[in-house]
């Protein structure tokens, strides 16, 4: 095999390491390597792009299992675009957005729990004026005493 890379530089290549390249390939994400006469795996070197891919994708919040779908449609697509890619773009994209969503009320409530002093979270749950959401829990507790 040309250009055949042993699983070490393979891995350093792509920045990750040699467990990372064997899951994949149990995974199916990388198909099964060629063998040297001495039994070390050898790789072609695509392989180091379909890592930094792989690396990528996770980055962009794919899951192994969204990327091998991605990968597996893309290697039977015979030179035409990958179906779904957009819809699976745009569907992590909403994703992501609602995840923003939710840290920015997470934000909002940490902000003013800081704000109006909140140290002891029995005591502020039980406090009619505490800014943290689960007071509404704690509403037979509720006293009219000093915020937190």
């Amino acid at each position: 095999m040309n250009g055949a890379l042993r699983s070490g530089q393979v891995a350093e290549a792509a920045g990750v390491n040699i467990q990372t390249l064997r899951y994949y390939e149990r995974r199916g994400l990388l198909a099964e390597p060629e063998r040297s006469n001495g039994g070390h795996r050898l790789y072609g070197e695509g392989t180091v792009t379909v890592l930094r891919v792989i690396k990528a994708a996770q980055r962009l919040g794919f899951t192994l299992d969204e990327v091998a779908e991605l990968l597996e449609a893309g290697r039977h697509r015979h030179g035409r675009p990958v179906a779904g890619l957009q819809d699976r773009a745009a569907a992590k994209l909403a994703e992501v957005d609602a995840k923003i969503a939710d840290l920015t009320t997470i934000r909002t409530a940490l902000t003013a729990a800081i704000e109006a002093g909140c140290d002891d979270l029995t005591v502020c749950a039980s406090s009619t004026c505490c800014p943290i959401p689960f007071t509404d829990l704690a509403e037979e507790n509720r006293h009219a005493g000093p915020c937190c």
